[in-house]
């Protein structure tokens, strides 16, 4: 199973990145629909597109106005959007708004509950929550043999409720946004600096993480060197970077 990074910044994007996207082709499973999504077109595999949207920001769904070029003779029949309630009826008033778009897509509105949810190639989702302005959620799957998890838009901490969701992962998405010296900010604005996130894949035993929702202003600024006692299995996430997990 392959995951394709298809937008690894934060906020804005900037030469090197698109904001948040990221893609498993087989299983059509897209994770947020940040300015990255337009790269969903050309590696569409199936006829259904299933998108888990981890909250509303538009760094995480403005790419769902790409739609119409993004499966434009790709023969998908249905697309699915997965979020919170309250952030999937912000997305159609707004995001959608007549003032805003054209049309309204023919998409597949889904709330995400406490529920898990059955996705293809015999996989199992489940969503839970992460501290973030406005809120947020965070990701799991769980295949035969392997698995996955996709944690943006959080502050990492020693006591981060959603470390039991993520223990034992194979593969970590988990955003690092700051380096240390920014903690004040970090907490601020509700994300993650760089030893925080790898005592948590330490306390979590993660397989292997890759750090993602990097700071567009600062790029080059993680040294990955300086947690290597911390954990030291750590990839730093760029665009069209494909993962094989």
């Amino acid at each position: 199973m392959k995951l394709h990074l298809l937008g690894t910044a934060g906020y804005h994007p900037n030469e090197q990145r698109h904001t948040a996207c990221f893609m498993i082709p087989e299983a059509g499973i897209v994770f947020d629909a940040g300015t990255g999504f337009f790269r969903v077109r050309d590696l569409i595999e199936t006829c259904e597109l299933h998108i888990f949207l981890s909250h509303a920001h538009l760094d995480h769904c403005l790419g769902l106005t790409f739609f119409l070029d993004t499966v434009h003779e790709r023969h998908v029949r249905d697309i699915f959007v997965y979020a919170e309630p309250e952030k999937l009826e912000a997305i159609r008033e707004h995001l959608f708004s007549e003032h805003l778009f054209p049309l309204q897509p023919d998409f597949h509105w889904v709330a995400l509950t406490d529920d898990p949810i059955k996705v293809s190639l015999g996989g199992t989702m489940t969503s839970f929550p992460l501290e973030h302005p406005g809120g947020s959620r965070g990701f799991r799957v769980d295949w035969p043999g392997h698995s996955l998890a996709y944690v943006t838009d959080t502050t990492a901490a020693d006591d981060s409720k959603y470390i039991r969701n993520i223990e034992q992962v194979d593969l970590l998405l988990h955003e690092c946004n700051f380096t240390d010296d920014k903690q004040k900010l970090a907490i601020t604005t509700g994300h993650s600096c760089l030893s925080d996130v790898a005592r948590i894949c330490n306390r979590a035993q993660i397989g292997h993480a890759v750090l993602i929702h990097h700071n567009p202003i600062a790029e080059g600024s993680l040294d990955l060197s300086t947690v290597e006692h911390l954990y030291d299995r750590f990839t730093l996430g760029e665009d069209r970077m494909v993962i094989d997990f």
